[in-house]
């Protein structure tokens, strides 16, 4: 089973380690390039590592919002996924009462799997075999509901039912893509480490043209990245990580309960 905390903690104590070497290598090089009589145009470098520290702070910042939305948007995905359930199991009240009971176990059932889904992470193995239990549940539901639906004859019942039903099985397709596939390109984190990489080169490169560099600044200057990559990670993946989401999952429970 995955370490929950290493998912995000190990890239960002990579990038810290790595941030660390590059600074250090970039100033030994800084101290190589100067000569008593050499001058440096410090204008236009610092021109240029303003403008490469500016883009990572752009980058920094554009994926940590866009993390954060789609901290959101997961949050809303299952509340919308808990009325969804609710509405279907409330409108099987239309069916006739004898109907109700075999669509009302299966429905129990099917919750419990949708819980299990995401509560299983990061165990994969268990998430695929309640996926796939839920998943069947699914094709055993639609049919019955339908078949109770043509028994008992009435038109609002089929019409709200199964419109109920085919919304419950859509936001469950939808959160379960979401939680898989909505995450940005692996070439963003690549280009995030790159610049901090080479920023921290510059950085250091800099320190090497002044003998008078503090090692306090330089530690806490690559803290701050890898800590903010750190979080950045963690709110991208938050079922693995110390930022959860699943307090949000009580209203599923809270469903669940009612059901009994």
């Amino acid at each position: 089973m995955i370490d929950i905390v290493s998912l995000a903690a190990l890239p960002s104590l990579g990038l810290f380690l790595g941030m660390l070497l590059a600074i250090e290598v970039g100033r030994r090089l800084g101290i190589q390039s100067q000569t008593d009589d050499q001058k440096k145009d410090k204008a236009s470098a610092g021109l240029i590592d303003g403008a490469i520290f500016g883009l990572m702070g752009l980058l920094i910042a554009f994926t940590f919002s866009g993390a954060t939305s789609r901290l959101d948007h997961r949050r809303e995905l299952v509340m919308n996924e808990a009325n969804a359930m609710g509405t279907a199991y409330l409108r099987l009240n239309l069916l006739p009462v004898e109907m109700q009971r075999p669509l009302r176990d299966l429905f129990r059932q099917y919750l419990d799997a949708r819980i299990d889904v995401f509560q299983k992470l990061p165990d994969m193995a268990a998430v695929e075999a309640s996926l796939v239990r839920a998943n069947n549940l699914q094709s055993q539901i639609w049919p019955m509901a339908v078949e109770a639906c043509q028994a008992s004859g009435s038109v609002p019942a089929t019409t709200l039912l199964l419109s109920a039903l085919n919304e419950m099985f859509d936001m469950a397709t939808l959160r379960t893509t979401t939680s898989r596939m909505m995450h940005p390109p692996l070439v963003i984190f690549m280009m995030l480490f790159v610049l901090a990489l080479l920023s921290s080169l510059l950085a250091g490169y800099s320190l090497g043209n002044n003998r008078d560099s503090n090692r306090f600044h330089v530690i806490g200057f690559t803290a701050i990245i890898a800590v903010t990559v750190y979080v950045i990670l963690d709110i991208e993946y938050p079922r693995v990580g110390m930022i959860r989401v699943d307090a949000v999952d009580q209203v599923l429970i809270e469903l669940r309960n009612s059901m009994q």
